[in-house]
């Protein structure tokens, strides 16, 4: 398994119910990383209740909303509470066959395995639009990964820049030390956060909206749409007094240029861009020009699987209180492939194959 994050933990715990042996690489010193990079104060839009792994539910009121350091404990406390096997600093820098097997390329170790799960999730390689080398040295620039909090930003106007749930989020956050201006390249169609009084996520359950699967035709319309989750552009102006702007098309020094031809001089920029996949290390054919080839996370490769990713078969596959689905799914191939295997297995386990020679099995 590659990534010790929501996903992984969740894989992982289906894997030990069966009793598989296996092994989650996490390249931090941490596991949840992308949990760790995200800003204090974020606060999830899903509440406990649809915000827990198998096997655990998120402790506190069931309708109140985790924090970031909520779920990081959470997830610690999850790891340790189904004893999975974790080895932190261990990325993972190349992923290719040989023989027949898989060979996990680390800085001090080379592992092989019959089947690898890939759970490193949507969060990869953070985005940031070509224009901001445009920008003079002294603006201040950070991607959403690297913003934590507001006295972490120069005094002066701050442009946000990228529409979604992100990007309000933080520039809500701004607001209240600083001039902030939001740049929404692509509007969202938003969605209050608690529709006569019950939570939007209940809601999206109980209309089986949430298990809709991208095979079916309303699931590949929604795919195509972004919604903003208890935020709205009015509130933004009206309540917390930012400026929105469309979309940025070019920097200059300290001016930032806008689709309508106007322009902002800023002395900060926080970029809520997005992220964009990276699977570079992966030296296997499952890729049509850079975009993965798979049904719900099965690939062409025999034994190779994703888990986590966005909309991999539901809205929920990415999110923390969904992606068991997947994973239990994916689980069940794992085990399919080792029955499917187990007799050649045997044969050359008795053969003289030293048992040491797989000791990954089922990674």
């Amino acid at each position: 398994m590659i990534g010790g994050g929501q996903a992984g933990l969740a894989i992982g715990y289906y894997l030990r119910q069966q009793g598989c042996r296996f092994v989650i690489l996490e390249r931090a010193s941490e596991f949840a990383p992308a949990w760790r990079e995200r800003w204090d104060s974020l606060t999830l839009f899903t509440p406990r209740r649809y915000s827990a792994l198998p096997g655990q539910p998120c402790p506190g009121d069931p309708d109140g909303y985790p924090t970031r350091d909520e779920v990081i404990a959470y997830l610690e406390r999850y790891a340790e509470t189904f004893q999975l096997p974790i080895e932190l600093d261990s990325e993972v820098k190349k992923l290719e066959q040989d023989d027949g097997r898989f060979r996990l390329e680390l800085d001090d170790r080379t592992i092989t395995a019959d089947q690898v799960v890939v759970a490193t999730g949507p969060f990869q390689k953070p985005f940031v639009p070509k224009l901001a080398e445009g920008l003079s040295a002294d603006v201040f620039q950070a991607h959403a990964v690297g913003y934590r909090r507001p006295k972490g930003v120069p005094d002066g106007t701050v442009l946000v820049v990228g529409g979604g749930n992100t990007g309000f989020q933080i520039a809500k956050e701004l607001s209240t030390t600083h001039k902030v201006v939001l740049s929404v390249g692509s509007r969202q169609k938003p969605l209050p956060q608690r529709p006569l009084g019950r939570d939007l996520f209940w809601w999206l359950t109980k209309a089986g909206i949430l298990n809709k699967s991208i095979e079916s035709r309303l699931g590949r319309k929604l795919s195509t749409r972004d919604t903003l989750i208890g935020s709205s552009p009015r509130e933004l102006k009206r309540r917390y007094g930012v400026e929105l702007k469309p979309r940025a098309v070019d920097a200059d020094g300290r001016k930032v240029r806008f689709e309508d031809g106007s322009e902002l001089e800023v002395d900060a920029v926080i970029w809520a861009s997005g992220y964009r996949p990276d699977h570079s290390w992966i030296r296997l054919p499952v890729f049509d020009d850079g975009r993965l080839r798979h049904r719900r996370g099965v690939t062409d490769v025999s034994g190779l699987y994703f888990v986590g990713l966005t909309w991999q078969y539901t809205r929920g596959s990415a999110l923390i209180g969904w992606v068991r689905d997947d994973a239990e799914f994916i689980a069940e191939q794992i085990a399919a492939y080792q029955a499917s295997k187990a007799p050649a297995a045997q044969k050359k386990v008795g053969a003289g194959a030293p048992a040491q020679a797989r000791p990954d099995e089922g990674t």
